[in-house]
């Protein structure tokens, strides 16, 4: 990280989303961090969450149900979010670059990106519902 000076919990903020595919929130991510670093507060791993995020280390994306969720994967990928169980999970499909050309048409400003939550059923809640 250029231009912040090193520290271990930011480094174990970091480790912790590496190896967590649910997208956690900060609250999850304290949890978490605490295990290691049972001083630690939730003030700091919120300062330390936006200072990862303006950086470009992370992604910070909000779901529609108040809480923002990270992401340690910055490439340009989707994900999907349960309506039933809230989570969210990694979508494996090829970038969608069309809808950056076709948000052009008709629009006077730049196009720079686009960001993407598609919503329905897990496999795992639609498999409760069966067996109900």
């Amino acid at each position: 990280m250029p231009g912040l000076k090193y520290s271990r919990q930011r480094e174990s903020i970091i480790n912790c989303l590496k190896g967590r595919k649910d997208h956690p929130t900060a609250d999850m991510i304290y949890a978490s961090v605490r295990e290691e670093y049972p001083k630690i507060s939730l003030g700091t791993v919120y300062r330390n969450l936006s200072l990862l995020v303006d950086q470009g280390e992370i992604l910070r994306f909000s779901c529609g149900e108040g809480q923002d969720h990270y992401d340690a994967d910055t490439s340009q990928h989707y994900h999907f979010v349960c309506k039933k169980c809230r989570a969210v999970s990694d979508l494996h499909m090829p970038p969608l670059e069309h809808i950056d050309v076709l948000a052009k048409d008709g629009f006077d400003g730049e196009i720079d990106g686009h960001f993407v939550l598609f919503y329905g059923t897990c496999g795992k809640c639609k498999e409760n519902e069966k067996n109900s």
